[in-house]
């Protein structure tokens, strides 16, 4: 039976830091898994903890749910994260997106602006995809049940969104399979807590890939991990 590990967000943070970036100037990190799983408050308190150990200020944060053109905008989004953010990026310049309203069903007309930054974190379904894991200082894949997820969407935004839902769940699984998503990331992370923890500090891995490509973040071990992913404040899918 594999060993719970309990890491500090901190100790994560210092390791992208101290990464190579592969990004242009940038160290981008992806974190990905399914919806429900928890990824948003990772990325939250990772970008927290990046913010107190460079000194620097918070990275930007980009959630692909606000690159969705819809719902059927699942995947195939990428292209407008590549044009916006990724690209200019690569070249040392600033990106900027415009956000999608699930509410008003359009693009808001207000550009968000990404600076050219040490860390930048992309967090959403696809975001560690095979097309940019070249690029990447560190990839993480967040967990839970199934029917943990399930809940925690309809308990968020209604139920009302069950057909799209489960054709979205149906779509991610396809989508991660075909990837190999989950294998090939840097750190595997369980979204279904079950181990008492100072969850604002502390993360609990499952799986770690011993070295990242070419000298980034090295994780030791290979361990079951448990991470608390309770419901983020970020206004997601359905809800704005």
């Amino acid at each position: 039976m594999a060993v719970a590990v309990m890491e500090a967000y901190a100790d994560l943070a210092q390791r992208v830091l101290v990464g190579p970036a592969r990004l242009g100037r940038t160290r981008l990190v992806a974190v990905d898994g399914p919806s429900g799983a928890g990824k948003s408050l990772f990325a939250a308190r990772l970008a927290d903890a990046l913010a107190t150990a460079s000194g620097a200020g918070r990275p930007p944060v980009v959630h692909t749910d606000d690159l969705l053109d819809g719902w059927a905008d699942q995947f195939s989004f990428w292209p407008r994260l590549e044009d916006s953010v990724l690209a200019p990026l690569r070249a040392g310049r600033p990106g900027a997106y415009h956000r999608y309203s699930w509410v008003r069903r359009a693009f808001l007309p207000d550009a968000v602006p990404v600076p050219v930054a040490p860390v930048v974190v992309v967090e959403g379904v696809s975001a560690a995809r095979a097309t940019v894991r070249r690029e990447l200082s560190l990839s993480v894949f967040v967990t839970a049940p199934a029917a943990l997820r399930l809940s925690r969407a309809v308990t968020r935004d209604g139920p009302q969104i069950l057909p799209e839902l489960h054709r979205w769940h149906a779509g991610e699984r396809a989508h991660f399979a075909a990837d190999d998503t989950a294998r090939c990331v840097d750190l595997v992370v369980d979204g279904a807590p079950r181990l008492p923890h100072d969850a604002q500090r502390y993360y609990l891995r499952r799986r770690a890939r011993p070295a990242n490509r070419g000298g980034g973040p090295r994780m030791d071990g290979v361990d079951q991990v448990r991470h608390d992913a309770g419901k983020s404040t970020t206004t997601r899918r359905g809800s704005r």
